[in-house]
């Protein structure tokens, strides 16, 4: 590995880079000599420590197995995993953006520095917590400031747009608010919010792609501010959609809002899958069984767990004061499962058809539920 004469930087291609992916000016000699540009890294160890994945693009380009144009573009970017065994069209576009900063004055959460939430692993398994009077007025405006971020994504969306640049958009106006995006480095996770399109289900790590006609485009936004976290998320059409995906993203929407009906004190955790199911079979969709609702206050992810297909064994009712979130995820067709790809957070059908989700945040109240994060126009 050498130093490169160019006056152009781009970050360091590791995506585990421990340094921030700074600017990097070393190029990989191989790619050099065969023609692969924007390989640049920081350093040595970094390099070296994502030699497993990068090797993989001389082999292509030296005619090994695979396909070259699949692999990497004229204008520098690439597919990091050209041997996996995509079930759909959606390829992931690297390199990654620099992770993005957070100013220090903003209070952040137990996971921003190394990745692990040790609150949630310290209270695996408690009951469910009800909030006090003043927290649930807390966990209102942080709701209400992570559904204006929301809109803000969303009308960002159409064709040409990367959801690297839809990232930029939930970052900074998630630090204008002095909150932190909630996502960035939760076990490791490398950006400030989930775009899952098309055939993702969820997790989607945004990149370099840009979004197309036709594509939907699920974006999940979450944040954390004054001790609570918010979550939420909603599908968006980019430009004009075909009738199955319009029929997906119908569906999906009504089986959460028929699922919010029925809570209320009492209702017991496990009926809340028996809304969804049937809403969803009758279209021709599943239920992906993987991904639960969960609990959401002063951690990220916690009790209560709240599963969104019929039939399961879900614990507990619902209480006054309990807050958790509903976010079914529906595939097209009959097949609910799903693969990861190898940057082991992407998670797609298995079949390459199309998934949709969306999430709010509730509150149990005496009488019924409030939408925390309730759209400003319902």
């Amino acid at each position: 590995m050498t130093s490169t004469t160019t006056t152009t930087s781009v970050p360091c291609q590791n995506t585990s880079c421990p340094n921030g992916r700074p600017p990097s000016r070393l190029e990989c000699p191989k790619c050099n000599q065969l023609g692969i540009r924007g390989s640049f890294f920081c350093g040595q160890e970094c390099f070296k420590g994502d030699w497993k994945t990068h090797k993989i693009i001389h082999d292509l380009a030296k005619g090994g197995k695979g396909n070259l144009a699949d692999t990497f573009a004229s204008d520098g970017t690439y597919n990091p995993f050209p041997n996996f065994d995509y079930t759909g069209s959606m390829r992931p576009k690297y390199p990654l953006s620099n992770r993005r900063i957070v100013p220090q004055h903003i209070p952040r959460p137990d996971h921003a520095d190394d990745g692990r939430p040790y609150a949630e692993i310290r209270t695996a398994g408690q009951p469910p917590r009800i909030l006090t009077k003043e927290e649930q007025k807390i966990m209102r405006r942080i709701c209400k400031l992570g559904r204006e971020i929301l809109d803000l994504a969303g009308a960002a969306v159409k064709p040409g747009v990367t959801t690297d640049e839809i990232d930029e958009i939930v970052h900074n106006a998630t630090v204008e608010r002095d909150a932190y995006p909630s996502p960035l480095n939760y076990r490791n996770f490398p950006k400030s919010v989930c775009t899952s399109v098309n055939e993702v289900v969820c997790h989607g790590i945004p990149d370099q792609r840009k979004l197309i006609e036709g594509d939907i485009i699920n974006i999940d936004v979450s944040l954390f501010k004054d001790g609570f976290h918010a979550d939420l998320n909603a599908m968006y059409p980019v430009g004009q959609i075909d009738a199955d995906s319009e029929r997906l993203i119908k569906t999906t929407r009504e089986a959460l809002d028929e699922a919010i009906k029925m809570c209320k004190p009492g209702a017991l955790f496990r009926d809340i899958g028996k809304v969804i199911e049937p809403i969803c079979r009758e279209q021709g969709c599943s239920v992906v069984k993987t991904y639960t609702g969960h609990g959401i206050n002063q951690l990220f992810h916690t009790a209560p767990n709240i599963p969104h297909y019929a039939k399961n064994k879900a614990v507990g009712s619902m209480k006054p004061g309990m807050c958790f979130t509903i976010e079914p995820m529906v595939n097209l067709g009959q097949n609910w499962s799903e693969v990861h790809w190898p940057d082991s957070w992407t998670a797609t059908t298995v079949d390459g058809k199309r998934s949709a989700q969306f999430e709010e945040t509730l509150l149990i109240t005496e009488t019924g539920v409030e939408i925390l994060t309730a759209s400003f126009s319902k």
